[in-house]
């Protein structure tokens, strides 16, 4: 395990007390800065240190030279506000406001845990201005900032990041014309243009062509330079305050990974694959001890020639993460490998992506058949269009991004596609609580609600590699109407097993294990998981709960659920989503349908209030999902009435 240090705060106080020049000083806090960050994405176990380290010299620079809101405090009125829209570069941004002392040290090594910094801006933390989300929001929120200090007459002016792969999103565009209409001129937009987006250069998903023609277009002042040299900030900063009548915009051309050689980009693509390999996740013990060696390296020998004194160091412990993976299985490769299956026999299959092949699993069908692979970039409500048009040509689309962004953000294109009484299989990962590290924004605890109020849509989320398959052939082979199919992203907590014959039979789970007191329905690895743990609790204090896993969330065939409730006079619903919407609604609507549900107790078992973030084991404890939450929940309710 590798030693993790921190730079402490007296070392920044004592670097801002110095006697040198502003530039060595800047240089000096943005290494500084980047090696807490490594520090503090390493001890997470996961984050993403490629954009935090190309945006670290712009960040540097806003916070230390260009904005007042140190000098004027976080709440004064007239404060220049700075804030990511991008999100990924939080821990940096995390890094910075820790040398300042804004953030407290608890907090800031608290990476992706609950007493923490969440995973992507939150406005909770200190110093953060406001939330991230899907992407491409942040200049609308900008413009609204901007506009709101104009009308109540208060100072300060309003700095948004933008990634480069952002500006795909359309309400970038949405937001640059009105902006420009509407005169707000106490904006300035910085696109952080490392020309790299998740794990391809931007070039090869959407190529942004002439962004400066672009911007200027708009009706924009637009302004390039090098985003690592702060002597060219210096003077574009300066460009901008002179600038009182429009919008400003700087396009920062930095380097994907900057501040360690073998981050780098171009250096750091994968050989032989073209693929970017820092953008998310920590590195090993070997890739972090030796980017930590170069960035201390580069900053002693700066502070040698300066006649400094050499850095002292904390060491930070490293906490049980409280992990409870045993499995290697990942739904998600499963649906790879069957959907790349089924694609020889099907070739009116094609597949969609917006900019999370890898994470999607669906690069080895990108590379086996590149003619019906559409890659359209950081743009979801395109690419569900798109599928709308595939799909009225005759073809069969299979729509992939993150749950979050594909049912809330493309919600409207979805709805119309529906109405087109079309057949598109809607593929939805990430989905539901865990993981919980990168916080709400990816946290997918509503698209059960949105997809499932749909009248031809049928939603299903299956419980391990083989019930995927199943899955993908029913959704491809079997069903008249679209199909959402949930996954979530991590590797499961165990392999659920299923019995050697079962068959996925639409309206129809399988019970997992008997039980006679009460029955608990649940679906997907992570919170069936829970449920045979909470079973296995509950079986030691004579209590003995029926687990039946029910991968189809919208769907529900009465005669089966009225058998397999039985003689349970306690009925209970394990949500991966919110209380509303999801498959408890589904089957109470039934029971109440049949009078199934009289005289017996029903209860969901769901995410209460916006869902935490952290380590799986903090977060399910923490809305009381957990296996030995549920078993002390159903324990207690076991007092009532209805089990006497």
């Amino acid at each position: 395990m590798a030693r993790i240090t921190l730079i402490p705060l007296e070392e920044f106080q004592r670097i801002r007390a110095a006697t040198i020049s502003k530039f060595d000083r800047l240089a000096l806090i943005a290494d500084m800065c980047r090696a807490n960050t490594l520090a503090t994405v390493k001890r997470a176990g996961s984050g993403h240190i490629g954009s935090s380290f190309s945006a670290m010299d712009i960040v540097v620079w806003l916070y230390y030279e260009e904005m007042n809101t140190v000098a004027v405090g976080l709440d004064h009125p007239d404060r220049d506000i700075y804030f990511s829209s991008k999100g990924h570069d939080v821990p940096g941004q995390y890094a910075v406001l820790f040398s300042l002392g804004i953030l407290p040290k608890e907090t800031f090594i608290n990476l992706r845990r609950l007493a923490g910094t969440c995973g992507h801006p939150d406005v909770g933390t200190p110093g953060i201005e406001a939330n991230t989300g899907s992407l491409g929001m942040g200049i609308s929120k900008a413009k609204g900032m901007a506009f709101a200090k104009r009308l109540q007459g208060d100072q300060g002016r309003v700095f948004v990041m933008n990634g480069d792969g952002e500006m795909q999103e359309g309400q970038v565009y949405e937001a640059l014309q009105t902006a420009a209409h509407q005169r707000i001129a106490n904006i300035s937009l910085i696109i952080d243009h490392n020309k790299v987006q998740s794990d391809k250069p931007v070039r090869e998903i959407c190529d942004l062509g002439d962004l400066e023609t672009k911007l200027r277009t708009f009706g924009w002042h637009v302004v390039r330079c090098d985003g690592h040299d702060f002597r060219q900030l210096e003077k574009v900063f300066a460009e901008f305050k002179a600038i009182t009548d429009t919008p400003k915009a700087l396009i920062a051309d930095t380097i994907k990974g900057r501040g360690v050689s073998f981050m780098e980009h171009p250096a750091a693509l994968r050989s032989g694959s073209g693929l970017y390999r820092w953008h998310s996740g920590a590195p090993d013990d070997v890739s972090f001890t030796d980017a930590y060696q170069e960035i201390m390296t580069r900053i002693h020998a700066r502070m040698a020639g300066l006649e400094l004194s050499p850095l002292t160091l904390e060491e930070v412990p490293q906490e049980d993460k409280g992990a409870t993976t045993v499995s290697r299985e990942y739904v998600a490769d499963a649906f790879g490998r069957a959907l790349l299956d089924i694609a020889a026999e099907r070739e009116d299959l094609v597949v969609l992506d917006a900019d999370l092949a890898a994470d999607c699993r669906v690069r080895a069908f990108e590379c086996k058949y590149p003619e019906r692979f559409i890659e359209n970039g950081i743009a979801e409500q395109d690419m569900v269009s798109m599928a709308g048009g595939l799909a009225l040509q005759g073809l069969l689309p299979v729509v992939n991004t993150f749950a979050a962004f594909l049912a809330a953000r493309a919600n409207e294109q979805v709805y119309n596609n529906a109405c087109e009484q079309t057949k598109i299989i809607y593929v939805c990962h990430y989905a539901g609580l865990i993981p919980a590290g990168p916080g709400q924004s990816h946290q997918s605890i509503r698209d059960i609600s949105l997809f499932g109020a749909l009248p031809n849509l049928v939603v299903i989320q299956p419980c391990n590699a083989a019930e995927t398959r199943m899955a993908v052939q029913y959704c491809v082979k079997e069903a008249k109407e679209s199909c959402a199919l949930r996954l979530i992203i991590g590797p499961s907590p165990r392999a659920i097993e299923l019995p050697t014959n079962y068959m996925l039979t639409l309206g129809c789970g399988i019970t997992l294990v008997s039980g006679s007191d009460a029955v608990l329905f649940a679906y997907g690895p992570v919170m069936l998981h829970e449920a045979l743990l909470a079973a296995d609790t509950l079986r030691e204090n004579n209590f003995h709960l029926k687990v039946v896993n029910m991968p189809w969330i919208n769907r529900v065939n009465t005669d089966w659920l009225q058998e397999v409730i039985g003689t349970c006079r306690a009925i209970y619903v394990l949500e991966d989503h919110a209380q509303v919407g999801g498959l408890g609604d589904t089957l109470l609507n039934a029971l109440a349908a049949s009078d199934l549900n009289l005289g017996r107790h029903f209860q969901k078992l769901a995410v209460e209030g916006y869902p935490a973030w952290g380590t799986p084991s903090e977060v399910l404890k923490y809305h009381g999902l957990d296996g030995d939450s549920l078993a002390a929940r159903i324990l207690k309710s076991s007092d009532r009435r209805w089990l006497s």
